[in-house]
């Protein structure tokens, strides 16, 4: 029987990625729970993870599940109350609820936001202390705080997927070296349910992009084969006039 995963924010842009492109999750051998508080087109659990109680019922939707793929959360730049209920508490309820189930390992997607102040250009470590440019970007810097809680205190394997521009193709030259294309973010979940993990861990997710800047040694170490390259739209993109690092910017999923 293949092993369980239970997806969060399943109906969301990368949610539809993982189900669908080259045959998701799926093709590689996983059971798919799908999780959102809005229809995703196919079976699913209806759970608004900003909701307080939300928590019994993420529970009883993970039991006998293997992984939890953590996707919900308000994808983009808002008020601080409202990232703070679905982003922060939210990520707090789905963590809680993997471990009263059991689940081995969670599988949190982080943001390029929750570093966003770092200047562009200069290689990128994963391991080096976040710098968060909105209050989105610190909610995702929150999840990774609260991934690492949760593996060295309770020993849940927990990786922290810091996605870059997770959209069909890049838009901007900016783009160009953050660009994580949709087949690519399949590859990535997969090696993160899978890879090896010793305590809590955090890496950068991008295509092997020609202009990359982060590290994907982390990635790679789980066993990410990144395959495609932003710079096959190099003719198609917009040219990119604004500062030199994320900040600032509107949050992209």
């Amino acid at each position: 029987m293949a092993p369980t995963v239970v997806v969060t924010g399943a109906a969301g842009r990368i949610g539809r990625y993982l189900r669908h492109v080259d045959g998701g999750l799926r093709s590689r051998g996983w059971e798919l729970v799908l999780v959102d508080a809005v229809d995703p087109g196919e079976p699913y659990t209806s759970v608004d993870i900003a909701r307080t109680d939300a928590l019994d019922a993420l529970t009883e939707t993970m039991a006998g599940a293997a992984a939890v793929v953590h996707l919900a959360a308000i994808p983009h730049e808002d008020t601080w109350e409202a990232l703070l209920s679905t982003n922060i508490d939210g990520t707090y309820r789905v963590l809680e609820a993997a471990r009263r189930a059991g689940v081995r390992r969670a599988v949190l997607a982080s943001s390029c936001h929750a570093v966003g102040f770092y200047p562009a250009g200069a290689t990128a470590a994963a391991d080096r202390p976040v710098r968060p440019d909105t209050f989105y970007g610190v909610s995702k810097a929150a999840g990774e705080a609260l991934g690492s809680l949760y593996a060295d205190r309770l020993g849940m394997e927990a990786v922290s997927l810091r996605i870059g521009a997770c959209i069909d193709r890049p838009l901007s030259t900016f783009d160009l070296g953050i660009w994580l294309s949709p087949g690519d973010a399949v590859r990535l979940v997969d090696a993160a349910l899978r890879g090896p993990v010793d305590g809590p861990t955090v890496v950068y997710g991008t295509s092997a992009n020609t202009r990359a800047w982060w590290d994907l040694s982390g990635a790679r170490a789980l066993g990410y084969a990144p395959q495609d390259d932003a710079e096959q739209f190099v003719d198609e993109v917009t040219d990119y006039t604004g500062p030199d690092l994320l900040g600032g910017e509107m949050a992209r999923p």
